[in-house]
């Protein structure tokens, strides 16, 4: 009897290795035959890795160059109108990064989570038309190794659900079109084996419950079951709970429900109606999201509470989720804290810790071998461990945050933006940049050495003074009216402060996939959280002794330092952040006592904590608020207080935004036209507001003609006087030779509609 299971596992490598390969090809310093070979040589190694672990479902298809939504796309055939002349990769490519030509498709977070998705554009008049080579090809590579995977595929509803269409419409209409393409897929898939399992992702299902989704889940699913006899269809979610969808699924021929009981834990109220209809409950116990080693005990007790309900014969041990969303291994982490190291699982660890579990559960204890025994005392002992230990629990910090009476900033928004616009002395329309700019090969370099003492501190001080000395200059030639110091000293926006904050800990190789080829190193919070000394200070005002310009100061805030770390999970997120909180608005006095005028609190990460469903979000919007507004509660009216974010649709939270109380908001529209701007409109926003008028993400340089047709779409929406001109995010990615040209462009197009304004 098969008794575990891996929703997913990581593909970028345990040494980047396609992150590495993929930005070479794209470099052409390599050909695509170079990209396949490591791709092919990471299946195999990831394959591997879960069979020699004792994991029985494993998947292919879960692989991918850039995204599975994407390849979805390509799957169905759902091409947009602007590259339907490419072919192969460059097709592939070109739809997830743009072109000369051709704007990127758009790409937002998968969820709540920091991974980011290729939105699929669909056009009604579209005809569909199935491509199964990549899911054919993966289970055949697998199936040479000898190892028999389930296929894993993006659901249909959660496919149209996330989907986009052209003119607006509703892209479920689209359903009649799309869902004979998942049944010939389906068809095709019975062919490769005589019994094969396909893993469906509908996470759409944990979502806010919506009539529509729920009257297709019956007709969708009694369709493709009844394809072939030998195919079994698990339906997967995750990330929430899905009681509702569970309670139609359960009257559909599926073979298994996935369920996460750990971030969905009311998922435990649908197990009677599961357990009723005989189906298998694929039940996600080990985080999958986070790195905190599974409490064992724990993990047993509460399959056991499963097994009360559903027979232990109709249960398979999993992943909460895709183990995606976690670091690949602590092999390599020979620097890090031998206690902390102790608490800590990634997925590769997790592998471990879901063979053993099922062991336990399914043949107890007592079928455990000697390796597995000491493993087990082990588990024990680091829980016990971490549970108790003094790098935790600082009294001072819980005392200090727990008396903070600083909650709001003072004057209200327009006596503030009236006194600033007066003291800067700043026009309509001005112009600046998101903060971070390239991060190049030297760069990287010098902080490396530094960090390994291959360069004394002189020698590193004096070569991030040289860069921001030349990104000062640069800017000042460019034109750009409210300048930034480029943010050489840093690696990572969240793991920069993590670096300065006590209760925060640190990899090597951390790394997980953010987007396409981008990875990020998440820090990670185990205890208590202070500050001992200014973080940003000392660079801040060093830039702004090179210019007789603004100098914005630049911090990560609260909410988002808290979302793009890996969080403890012995203490409610909302206090997590305000110890946060209150460790940033300290910084945030020593700035503005400098002598910085402007500081940008990013938010960047403030829409991805959202949680799924609505009777949970008046407790995020509470406690996320309050601590952006602790953070920044110490800026003089004077200070200038600007907030950063990106990848999010405002509608349904523009009324947060607002009494977060910035003066001023940076966001991401430059994918989306002016459509995203028009929510401010509508409610009346007062504040100002940075629309990102070109896509960094791309690696493009837009023209003067194409900034100044974006900054009169801006003039459509609102009016002059409350718009800032800057990128839509940072351009730490970018190269100087996009980075220059695309810059003085954005301003030349400025002085093309000042002048137009002025006539």
């Amino acid at each position: 009897m098969s008794k575990n299971y891996i929703v997913g596992f990581p593909r970028i490598g345990e040494q980047r290795e396609l992150k590495k390969v993929l930005e070479e090809f794209w470099a052409k310093k390599c050909s695509f035959e170079d990209v396949q070979t490591v791709a092919k040589e990471l299946k195999k190694r990831h394959w591997e890795y879960q069979r020699d672990a004792g994991i029985e479902f494993i998947s292919s298809n879960d692989f991918s160059l850039y995204d599975n939504m994407l390849d979805t796309s390509v799957m169905l055939g759902a091409i947009p109108k602007k590259f339907k002349n490419l072919k192969n990769e460059e097709l592939y490519f070109a739809m997830a990064r743009g072109n000369a030509s051709s704007v990127a498709m758009e790409m937002t977070k998968w969820f709540n989570t920091n991974y980011h998705y290729i939105v699929p554009e669909l056009e009604p008049s579209d005809s569909y038309k199935l491509d199964a080579s990549k899911i054919v090809n993966e289970y055949n590579e697998a199936k040479s190794l000898g190892i028999k995977t389930k296929i894993n595929i993006i659901g249909p509803i959660t496919y149209l659900g996330l989907s986009k269409r052209a003119d607006g419409g509703d892209t479920y209409e689209l359903w009649g079109k799309i869902v004979p393409i998942y049944e010939e897929l389906v068809k095709t898939i019975a062919t490769l084996d005589d019994e094969i399992t396909i893993q469906i992702d509908e996470p759409i299902f944990v979502k806010e419950p919506n009539t529509k989704v729920l009257s297709l889940i019956k007709p969708t699913y009694d369709r493709l079951c009844a394809v072939s006899p030998n195919i079994k269809i698990a339906v997967v979610t995750y990330f929430e709970h899905s009681n509702e969808a569970t309670k139609v699924l359960v009257h559909t021929p599926i073979w298994a429900l996935g369920l996460d009981f750990l971030y969905g834990d009311e998922n435990l109220n649908s197990l009677e109606i599961i357990a009723s209809s005989g189906k298998k409950v694929i039940a996600g116990v080990v985080d999958g999201r986070n790195i905190w080693r599974c409490d064992i005990a724990k993990t047993i007790a509460l399959l056991q509470n499963i097994s009360k309900i559903v027979k232990k014969e109709n249960i398979l041990l999993s992943s909460s989720c895709s183990l995606l969303h976690t670091p690949f291994t602590l092999k390599y982490e020979d620097k890090m804290d031998k206690d902390i190291k102790e608490w800590l699982s990634f997925a590769l660890e997790k592998l471990s810790e879901i063979s053993l579990i099922s062991k336990i559960f399914f043949d107890g204890e007592g079928s455990i071998n000697e390796r597995e025994k000491e493993a087990l005392i082990n588990n024990e002992e680091a829980n016990k461990s971490r549970k108790n230990s003094p790098l935790i629990h600082d009294r001072a910090v819980q005392e200090r945050v727990q008396n903070h009476t600083k909650f709001q900033r003072d004057g209200i928004s327009s006596e503030r933006i009236a006194l600033q616009r007066e003291i800067f002395g700043y026009k309509d329309l001005v112009t600046t940049t998101i903060g971070s700019f390239p991060q190049t090969p030297e760069l990287r370099r010098t902080r490396s050495d530094f960090k390994n003492s291959l360069i004394s501190r002189d020698e590193y001080e004096k070569e991030i003074k040289k860069y921001i000395d030349e990104c000062v200059l640069f800017q000042e030639e460019c034109g750009l009216e409210v300048l930034v110091h480029g943010e050489p000293e840093r690696n990572d926006m969240v793991e920069y402060f993590g670096e300065q904050l006590s209760g925060y800990g640190f990899t090597q190789n951390g790394w997980v996939q953010s987007y396409g080829s981008r990875c990020v190193k998440p820090p990670f919070i185990y205890g208590d959280i202070s500050r001992p000394k200014p973080m940003t200070v000392d660079w801040t005002t060093y830039a702004q002794s090179k210019t007789e310009r603004i100098m914005k100061g630049m911090l990560t805030g609260p909410v988002t330092i808290l979302n793009w770390s890996f969080v403890r999970d012995d203490m409610p997120r909302g206090e997590v952040s305000k110890q946060i909180a209150v460790a940033l608005s300290d910084e945030i006095d020593d700035l503005q006592r400098a002598g910085i005028k402007i500081i940008q609190v990013d938010e960047a990460a403030f829409k991805e904590g959202y949680p799924l469903r609505n009777e949970k979000i008046k407790i995020y919007e509470a406690w996320a608020t309050r601590d952006f507004k602790i953070a920044v509660g110490s800026a003089k009216k004077e200070t200038q207080i600007h907030t950063h974010m990106c990848y999010s649709e405002f509608n349904d939270i523009i009324n947060t935004i607002e009494d977060m109380d910035a003066d001023v908001i940076t966001i991401e529209t430059a994918r989306s036209g002016n459509e995203l701007l028009k929510i401010f409109k509508k409610v009346g926003y007062t504040k100002e507001v940075g629309p990102g008028v070109y896509d960094i993400h791309s690696p493009r340089i837009p023209s003067v003609e194409e900034i100044v047709s974006q900054i009169e779409l801006l003039l459509e929406v609102l009016p002059k006087e409350q718009l800032w001109i800057n990128p839509d995010c940072g351009l730490k990615t970018r190269k100087w030779e996009e980075v220059k040209p695309s810059l003085k462009n954005m301003v030349e197009a400025v002085s093309i509609i000042r002048k137009k304004l002025s006539v």
